[in-house]
């Protein structure tokens, strides 16, 4: 065989590996946040959904500001996040196709066992307004997670313009909720959490919930396919088949069944159908 027909066979074999191998790549990127990461939720769920679709999912794990960020580059096929208002805005401008609830759980209020401001049991408006009344240590993540918009919320709904009022005593980290919960043991300070994060986290120190059960403390969960007609390099059917097994009966029941020491993070509400 010539040298030529040799080269001509050689870059058959490599199309045809390369189309295999294309053929093959049953997997996508989701961009999602630290919590459902650091939870543990995906090292639960994703075996479970590869084993009934054989899609591998690469997570992206980030705070809710910076995934939304990711996906509007068209560098993920799915978002996966928790600051409603923010998803809801990303549709409007084309990113995702639709929004669909999948679950919630709720925000708690962390601190030193010792409670410095005296707040334990109090509702959530009451804690921060002490909290700043009393210039306590506070940590936030300042990520633009969802965790993190959720805190200026409840500033703000406080009637506190945390941007006037922080000091000395405000700490922003520019880090997620695993950081943030070790620099408020370090410092003896208040955090807010996802529960989630908080039930799975194992360096509590002398940490613990002092504030929890405020209704203004609820923690939603949507997920969104990105736009394929944006961008066309998303794989619409794989990412479309997460989006429909996480709001499926099936995927409804994984998440419910996830516990740690026999606590559910997190409860399923896809029934309440996408918006």
């Amino acid at each position: 065989m010539s040298f030529r027909l040799l080269s001509l066979a050689f870059v058959i074999v490599l199309g045809v590996a390369a189309g295999r191998a294309a053929a093959d790549d049953r997997s996508i990127v989701v961009a999602s946040t630290t919590s459902t990461q650091d939870s543990g939720l995906f090292g639960y769920l994703l075996p479970i959904f590869k084993a009934k679709t054989g899609i591998d999912v690469k997570v992206i794990a980030q705070g809710t500001g910076q995934a939304l960020d990711t996906a509007r580059r068209g560098d993920a096929d799915v978002v996966f996040v928790h600051a409603k208002a923010q998803e809801e805005k990303f549709v409007a401008e084309g990113f995702g196709v639709k929004r669909f609830d999948v679950m919630y759980n709720d925000f708690v209020l962390i601190g030193p066992k010792s409670d410095p401001a005296g707040i334990k049991g109090k509702d959530v408006e009451t804690a921060l307004k002490t909290i700043r009344d009393k210039a306590v240590p506070f940590v936030s993540r300042g990520d633009r997670s969802g965790t993190h918009a959720a805190e200026l919320a409840l500033w703000k709904q406080a009637g506190i313009d945390i941007a006037a009022a922080k000091g000395p005593w405000y700490r922003e980290i520019g880090q997620g909720m695993g950081a943030a919960l070790n620099t408020a043991n370090a410092m003896n300070a208040y955090v807010l959490s996802d529960r989630g994060t908080w039930i799975s986290f194992a360096n509590r120190g002398d940490l613990d919930i002092v504030v929890e059960g405020d209704k203004r403390l609820f923690n939603q969960y949507g997920v969104m396919l990105v736009n394929p007609d944006k961008y066309p390099s998303v794989k619409k059917d794989l990412g479309q088949a997460f989006v429909d097994w996480l709001i499926s009966a099936e995927g409804q029941a994984a998440i419910a069944g996830y516990k740690i020491g026999g606590q559910q993070l997190f409860f399923p509400d896809a029934d309440k159908k996408g918006s």
